[in-house]
């Protein structure tokens, strides 16, 4: 399908049309379109690629989707939702909806000490198109729910006010249109070596190369619903990897681990006898199969029969081996009879390279022959529906190839064994599949959280979700038999959902492995040992029980802590424990996305020890479409981010917190006005005694919003306790004083400057890194503030490299207060 439906909004009368459009061979040319499930009458609305509808009444809203078919098969679009309003009815409200925002730690805000405040926020729904806009195929106009108007307020706390500005009223206007990317990594499997400078391709187009370091930036072209995106190593050294990348429909960027699986050494094959080749050796264990090629199997791409040496690379993705789930290509699935998208269970993969000895021409071959071990199939009901697939490279789709059928085995010593036995020709396709459809399946439903609070206004969006379906072992839950499939989401505003294959008759006949990551960094699961707490991990028993969550951690304290694993344990419709999620099944979907947020999920979260963020004007950086346009704003530009950093240095006996203070410096609109605060807990180096490193986040200098004016943020750096300034990098100290104005430093306990302009770099002290994801921005600046220097990456503190200013404290005596806090109770005398 290369033409989805888009989500439209109406008022009662106007007129709306659908488009979609599908591509193979032969050409599709039968369009069936649907409301709500209910195939509409093609007489009655005269529709082919094109749904028109006019006159709209109330009961037209819902969802819209097409489906494409030829003779060989049939393919169904993404749902497209309808929304039809009342003739004056407001599709935006103009009063926000409530968002809480965490104020500092000296600003309570009532008598129980509570320090959230409501700032307001607009949905970002779309609006009503206008009358005079014309019916077409593509998106609206653009017009969207936002902020009309904002209020700036000032909150009383210890010794002054802190300002804020709320938002005051919702109106229609240009919608955000934030780019939408997917970031990454691709590596060996085996070494970690990465791909320098493969291809990448979208569909059939090359879209690009990947660097030095195997790094790649893809953006994601409108109206994608999935990418679809391979990589090809120019040496041919690894096979080709097929992914199927998850992306924040809402904008920014999501960073994605790829693993490209090492190509088997070839072995030399006379194409004039007949060939068996192993499938699978994993650990030691009897191979899954073989691959026979009989006598003069081997062609030419012209059909002429090639009978001289061939050079035979065939690579086995065993799924026996827990280490290669990340390697696999595709994301497992078909499409069924009926055009939906149906998951598949693997019993392996295995690519295919033939290649002339002497010339190194590639070839084909003619019908050869696949055999498979069905002891290895532990599932007797997959015997009957084991089939042979071999993967589109384009649309990341497998295509059925042909049946595989019981047969008595002969060879050597696995005379009684029985096989399963299918043909297949090897043309242009060289990735193939031995898999089953299941049809036993779920969503798992989990949220990820800012914090250890989970508090449900500290979600974050654009979180990787990662599940790995698990055939486990009777008994033995943390050491299973296989993967069999996996899947990725990103969260959005009300967590994600998950496929999974599940069982209502035995609940651990499938389990499933879930790992959660934001911008490369590993979220943590919550703990199950030494006793399940269910209310931190979101599941109410006694179906917390049957689900038997475990984190990774639960035999070895020394195991990280990043993934959790459960049963999936279909829930029982007549068990009223069991209705409420974190397991739904495969029909309810809706109904696991519309989730409230008190309804059973499974939780990570980030661990951010002793780190606090405050914006005057309010923005979830999870969240690229609640960035407001105001001369205050943190972040100038939606559509790019740049995250600075000053490293600095502490010699004391513990870690102290450190606080950068930002304000308006040389704009005429901002000068002497806040734009944020930002507190971070000092790290210990490891190496050094009685030393510790802090990685301050501070305001950028730049444009502001209007693009017109720079203004050099007037940055303020203050630890906490009683410590004076001993030093400032005198790089840093000569940039600054050859770039007036400078800003006065006359009280030892801080360090203040008029931030640079320019990107200065780690013999500075200072870290800039751009990035279209504000996360990853400060991400990868924090890693190269750690280590030290402009281009590497550590979560190590190395305090005593590429510092800005050293600040030496020690133990104050009792009742004295430090700078530090007297900045909180009295900032105008201090």
């Amino acid at each position: 399908m290369v033409l989805h439906p888009q989500a439209k909004v109406r008022v009662v009368g106007q007129e709306v049309t659908f488009c979609c459009k599908a591509s193979g061979t032969p050409v599709p040319k039968k369009y069936y379109w649907y409301h709500n499930g209910t195939l509409l009458e093609r007489k009655v609305h005269r529709y082919g690629s094109r749904l028109a509808l006019r006159g709209l009444a109330p009961e037209q809203a819902g969802t819209y989707h097409c489906k494409a078919s030829t003779e060989a098969g049939a393919i169904k679009s993404a749902p497209a939702q309808l929304t039809v309003l009342a003739q004056g009815q407001q599709s935006c409200k103009p009063e926000p909806e409530p968002s809480l925002v965490e104020l500092p730690s000296e600003c309570p805000q009532d008598a129980a000490g509570s320090r959230y405040y409501n700032v307001g926020r607009c949905p970002a729904a779309p609006c009503a198109s206008s009358p005079s806009e014309q019916p077409g195929c593509r998106a609206d106009a653009g017009r969207c729910c936002g902020v009309r108007r904002m209020e700036m307020r000032e909150i009383p706390c210890a010794g002054f006010l802190l300002p804020v500005k709320v938002v005051a009223e919702c109106g229609c206007g240009p919608c955000a249109q934030p780019r939408v990317l997917v970031q990454g990594r691709v590596t060996a499997a085996d070494t970690g070596e990465p791909l320098r400078f493969g291809q990448i391709f979208l569909g059939g187009r090359k879209v690009g190369f990947t660097g030095y370091k195997g790094s790649f930036t893809i953006e994601v072209p409108p109206d994608t619903q999935r990418l679809v995106a391979r990589f090809v190593d120019r040496q041919q050294r690894f096979v080709d990897a097929v992914k199927v990348l998850p992306f924040n429909r809402r904008g920014g960027a999501v960073y994605q681990e790829v693993k490209m699986l090492r190509k088997k050494e070839p072995v030399d094959l006379d194409g004039n006898q007949s060939n068996a080749i192993p499938l699978g050796e994993a650990s030691g264990r009897e191979p899954v199969g073989e691959l026979v090629l009989p006598a003069g199997a081997f062609l030419r791409p012209s059909g002429e029969v090639f009978k001289g040496t061939v050079k035979a690379s065939v690579t086995f993705l065993d799924p026996r081996d827990m280490a290669t789930a990340g390697a696999a290509s595709s994301d497992l699935s078909f499409a069924d009879a009926e055009g939906e998208i149906v998951p598949l269970r693997t019993y392996g993969m295995f690519a295919v390279d033939f290649r002339e000895g002497e010339t190194g021409a590639a070839l084909q071959t003619g019908p050869v022959e696949v055999r498979m071990d069905a002891g290895q199939v532990r599932m007797p009901e997959h015997l009957q529906k084991m089939k042979l697939w071999s993967l589109n490279p384009e649309t990341g789709l497998w295509e059925e190839e042909g049946v595989l059928q019981p047969a008595r085995g002969s060879r050597g010593k696995r005379e009684e064994r029985t096989f399963l036995v299918g043909n297949l020709e090897i043309r242009e396709r060289r990735l193939f599949n031995l898999d089953v459809p299941e049809d036993r399946r779920c969503f798992v439903k989990v949220r990820a959280y800012s914090n250890e609070k989970f508090n449900p206004y500290e979600q974050l969006e654009g979180v990787v979700i990662n599940l790995i379906n698990l055939e486990p072992q009777p008994g033995y839950p943390a050491n299973p038999r296989a993967w069999g499939r996996f899947d990725s989401v990103v969260t959005g505003p009300n967590g994600a959902c998950l496929p999974a294959f599940c069982d209502g008759q035995r609940p651990d006949a499938y389990s499933a492995y879930v790992t959660a990551t934001l911008g490369g960094e590993e979220l943590e699961a919550v703990a199950s040992s030494p006793k399940l707490n269910p209310n931190a991990i979101g599941v109410s028993q006694p179906y917390l029980g049957k689900l038997g969550y475990r984190r990774s951690d639960h035999d070895d304290p020394n195991l990280k802590k990043t993934a959790f694993q459960i049963n999936v344990a279909k829930p029982d419709p007549n068990n009223v424990d069991e209705t409420n999620g974190p397991i739904y099944p495969y029909r309810s979907l809706e109904e696991c996305e519309e989730a409230p947020v008190s309804a059973n999920h499974l939780r990570f979260y980030r661990v951010e020890v002793d780190k606090y963020e405050y914006n005057v004007v309010p923005f979830k950086e999870s969240d690229l479409t609640s960035w407001t346009g105001d001369y205050l704003s943190w972040w100038p530009n939606p559509q790019e981010f740049r995250a600075c950093f000053i490293k600095v240095q502490i010699e004391g006996p513990q870690e102290y917190m450190v606080r950068s203070r930002n304000v308006g410096g040389s704009h005429p609109r901002t000068r002497g006005q806040l734009y944020g605060l930002r507190d971070t807990r000092s790290v210990r180096d490891a190496l050094l005694e009685n030393t510790s490193g802090a990685c301050v986040e501070f305001k950028c200098s730049g444009m502001l919003f209007d693009q017109s004016l720079v203004d050099r943020t007037l940055v303020s750096i203050v630890p906490q306790g009683s410590c004076h300034r001993t030093a400032v990098n005198s790089l840093l100290r000569e940039y600054l004083s050859r770039h007036p104005p400078v800003a006065e430093n006359n009280h030892t306990a801080a360090f203040t400057m008029l931030a640079p302009v320019d990107p200065l770099g780690h013999n500075y002290g200072i870290y800039t890194v751009t990035d279209q994801n504000p996360r990853l921005a400060k991400e990868i600046a924090i890693g190269r503030c750690f280590d030290g220097t402009s281009d590497g990456f550590s979560r190590e503190m190395k305090a005593d490299a590429g510092t800005a200013v050293t600040f030496t404290c020690q133990e104050r005596p009792a009742g004295r207060e430090s700078f530090f806090q007297r900045l909180l109770t009295a900032p105008a005398e201090a």
